[in-house]
């Protein structure tokens, strides 16, 4: 079946950024809303039944506070100060409301904004959300003022556990790209140590008959040339990599016998071991790959042929698709699998899909995984045949 390089599902959903993602933003807007609706909404109609015009105006206020936490992801502060305020009128259109309850969107507010922004600024947020604890005193006495308190507090804290989470999530993804980069730059090392120790032997050579056979020599000043601009290539990528430590890595395997789209069907048969059925595909031809680029999609490929085994329940089928048109080298990996949500994403032994990502975006790629609508997992990636030096 021709398949395109597409976006399938919302690919890296739970990756950690430092915004919500739109989809986040509209189910905390949706769940929030719901919450204040069935709380506080119902809390209105109960204590304001017998007051006809007090009830319609608490409920338009009831109804402003959800429409407002719309925004909550975007301008928290300004929401959790406009909700404050409108919910201030409904307590004091029905006291009967308590205040713990007619504040209840602005905590909400107050947790989102205690998650998303500076612990400086929630904090300041928390001490304007105790002001009115004083209205709570006149009315419920000293339990009122505690209930008050106490979820008003429990609500910032909550903030707080979220952004806790979130940190170490976004730390355990920055240390899987970190490890990863040092992966590649130690794998693009072994490339350019080949690929300079072949221009060096090509020099002396043509040295050597450049008098007696000029021709033989042109033909290996001319080879000499393409490994120097394919080291380029090489070394801009290791470059961009970044390399921590400073010890000095053994000899690496040579070009033609290191990890490659060449020996894809090798790869393949060992996980058809496994007894999983494997199915390769080719169009085009990848030689003459920039070696970055070639181990870089071979990697991808083994990646995912192991989270297939790993994580994809019930997978007896995988089929990879490697497709050479024009300036791009496509890869796709798809199984027949039922894969948990999440769990490719998760941070473990090999990075998953934060690995494969950073890989396709070190040699100017793209990477997107996600699960299919018919069933199984994709996983397709688009790599340049070349770069400029």
């Amino acid at each position: 079946m021709d398949r395109s390089i597409r976006q399938p599902g919302e690919a890296f959903a739970g990756e950690v950024q430092g915004e919500l993602s739109s989809r986040a933003a509209r189910a905390l807007w949706w769940g929030s809303a719901a919450l204040v609706l069935a709380v506080l909404g119902t809390s209105v109609l109960v204590a304001g039944a017998e007051h006809g015009r007090r009830l319609s105006l608490a409920v338009v206020l009831v109804l402003a506070q959800a429409c407002v936490l719309r925004w909550q992801a975007r301008a928290p502060i300004a929401v959790l100060a406009a909700d404050a305020v409108a919910g201030l009128a409904v307590w004091a259109l029905l006291p009967a409301v308590t205040l713990t309850g007619a504040l209840l969107a602005a905590q909400v507010g107050l947790c989102v904004l205690s998650a998303i922004r500076p612990r400086r600024v929630s904090v300041r947020a928390l001490a304007a959300m105790c002001l009115p604890a004083p209205l709570a005193f006149g009315v419920g006495g000293g339990p009122g003022v505690t209930v008050y308190l106490l979820a008003v507090v429990l609500a910032w804290t909550a903030g707080q556990w979220r952004r806790t989470q979130q940190a170490r999530t976004g730390a355990e993804l920055r240390r899987a790209v970190v490890e990863e980069r040092v992966r590649i730059a130690r794998e693009v090392h072994d490339v350019v140590a080949h690929t300079l120790s072949v221009i060096v032997i090509q020099a002396g050579a043509a040295d050597d008959v450049f008098i007696e056979r000029p021709e033989q020599a042109r033909q290996a000043l001319q080879s000499i040339e393409t490994g120097a601009r394919s080291a380029l290539g090489e070394l801009r990528l290791l470059l961009r990599a970044f390399r921590p430590d400073a010890e000095e890595d053994g000899p690496g395997e040579q070009l033609g016998l290191g990890p490659r789209l060449a020996r894809l069907e090798e790869l393949a048969d060992t996980v058809r071991a496994t007894g999983m059925t494997v199915h390769v595909r080719r169009e085009g031809t990848t030689e003459g790959l920039p070696a970055a680029v070639d181990l870089a999609a071979y990697r991808i490929v083994q990646e995912a042929f192991t989270n297939t085994l790993r994580h994809a329940a019930g997978a007896d089928e995988v089929s990879v698709r490697v497709t050479a048109e024009g300036e791009w080298v496509k890869v796709i990996v798809v199984d027949n699998g039922h894969t948990s949500k999440g769990s490719w994403a998760a941070v473990g032994a090999g990075s998953g899909l934060v690995g494969m990502k950073e890989r396709a975006r070190l040699v100017g790629g793209s990477l997107c995984a996600g699960p299919l609508a018919q069933g199984g997992f994709e996983v397709a990636a688009r790599l340049p045949v070349e770069r400029g030096s």
